[in-house]
């Protein structure tokens, strides 16, 4: 992976691609048609790190390890992921949580995701949908797939390229609003 100081722009390459996961120790879903292919033996350990605005709540965990799931974190994800609005959770999908690792780890930084939105309850959604029309009627969000995230030292474009680059589910680019979606539905990408 190259950068350019000046501009803060990242070019992702197949070889770039390769090399950051081979230099980390976060991996994303086996599960995942087109990710798994660049991440075969690329390491034991998946991280994620988030902070949320509206709770003030932040995690930094390892969820994955030596080819198994760590229940507790993943329940501690649930929880922080969880509608803020109505304090109910649900169990965030696996390969979502893949998605962002892999994608965090493709940009190589040490700087948390902002977790914008990550489940919604149908209330939430529907609020969400009459005051803007941005939420999707039948959102990934309600059902745990999605998460809305946003990075200081990276540009909707570059978040978006590493999610793409991980060939593994939705990614939407937000720039008026600065977050990208990233989810674990069917390969795509748009720009609301």
């Amino acid at each position: 992976m190259t950068s350019s100081r000046s501009t803060g722009a990242v070019r992702l390459t197949r070889r770039g691609v390769l090399s950051a996961f081979a230099a980390t120790a976060v991996t994303a879903a086996p599960a995942q048609a087109g990710i798994f292919g660049f991440l075969r033996g690329g390491g034991d350990v998946r991280r994620i790190k988030m902070y949320s605005g509206r709770t003030g709540e932040s995690i930094d965990m390892i969820y994955w390890v030596d080819g198994k799931y760590v229940k507790p974190a993943l329940k501690e994800i649930n929880h922080f992921m969880r509608d803020w609005r109505d304090n109910a959770t649900t169990n965030i999908d696996t390969r979502t949580i893949d998605i962002m690792a892999a994608s965090h780890a493709l940009m190589d930084v040490d700087e948390p995701y902002l977790l914008l939105s990550g489940y919604r309850t149908p209330h939430t959604n529907a609020m969400l949908r009459s005051r803007s029309g941005g939420a999707a009627r039948n959102s990934l969000h309600m059902k745990g797939q999605a998460a809305d995230l946003r990075l200081k030292s990276r540009s909707v474009k570059q978040m978006a390229a590493a999610a793409q680059a991980c060939s593994a589910g939705g990614v939407g680019k937000y720039y008026r609003s600065n977050f990208v979606h990233m989810d674990c539905g069917p390969t795509r990408s748009w720009t609301g």
